[in-house]
């Protein structure tokens, strides 16, 4: 974890997964066995992405391992079952909401830092659905809080509608950087979330040194309590007050991630 300047939140940089063949070669040593991938990738990141549980429900023991592998100033967010987001009514993913939360995320106690809940590039914003899905999502899981990061992939959600409707819950929307989705840059919760999602395989860290940097800069003024007017926020900006930052070198070349994410961690200090 690095940390900002006083008075502002804590800025944790990641990878999606840490089970990834290329890896083998950009990333780990040769004698780091698989079992022991997440607890070594675990020292070099301060935070992963697990996608795993978008696919299929993971146990309390799963968890509780992860958990017991990985140092103590260390998280995880967690991406939400597809069962619950991949739906034409997103009103009637209450039960999927709940058997997804329920499946054993207690167990990693504060290294849970957010639950990310991806919606398919086809889906479009529908106010009073998104409503009722958002207001369906629970707050905590026994005593852990929980916050919320929303991922959706189409322009319609490009809207003030929409900022004020994740506001008003407290939730916050993905800030991606990515040829394929928009770009929201709306602070909207006590935290920001942003994925990377243009590394190029003939850069070594994936994005160049200027964008490195220039992309640390800006979780340096989100964890500060600023928007970054060069992300395109579409609504007035929210009030200022430190905020927890997760960013993620998450896809395009995704051998070159972990270089990326390291990179960024070193000009955090």
């Amino acid at each position: 974890m690095a940390r900002g300047p006083s008075q502002s939140g804590s800025i944790r940089v990641g990878i999606g997964g840490w089970s990834y063949e290329p890896w083998r070669e950009t990333f780990y040593p040769a004698d780091v066995p698989k079992k022991r991938e997440l607890a070594w990738a675990s020292t070099q990141v301060s935070a992963i992405e697990v996608n795993a549980t978008y696919y299929r429900t993971q146990t309390p023991a799963s968890f509780a391992r992860w958990r017991d592998e990985t140092p103590d100033d260390f998280v995880f967010t967690i991406k939400a079952s597809r069962f619950a987001t991949n739906r034409k009514v997103l009103a009637e993913a209450g039960e999927s909401i709940d058997f997804f939360v329920g499946s054993g995320l207690e167990e990693l106690g504060p290294k849970l830092g957010a639950l990310l809940w991806q919606f398919m590039p086809t889906k479009r914003y529908d106010e009073d659905d998104f409503a009722r899905f958002v207001e369906r999502l629970p707050k905590q899981v026994g005593s852990l809080p929980l916050r919320h990061a929303l991922d959706v992939r189409h322009d319609s959600f490009r809207c003030e509608s929409f900022v004020a409707l994740a506001r008003r819950h407290g939730v916050a929307i993905v800030c991606s950087d990515s040829d394929d989705h928009p770009m929201i840059g709306d602070v909207t919760a006590d935290f920001v979330y942003a994925r990377l999602m243009r590394a190029k395989a003939d850069v070594v860290t994936g994005y160049d040194a200027k964008d490195i940097a220039a992309w640390t800069a800006q979780a340096g003024t989100w964890a500060a309590g600023g928007t970054v007017d060069a992300l395109a926020p579409v609504a007035e900006a929210a009030p200022k007050q430190p905020r927890d930052v997760f960013v993620f070198f998450i896809n395009g070349a995704k051998e070159r991630a972990p270089a990326g994410a390291m990179a960024m961690l070193a000009g955090l200090g």
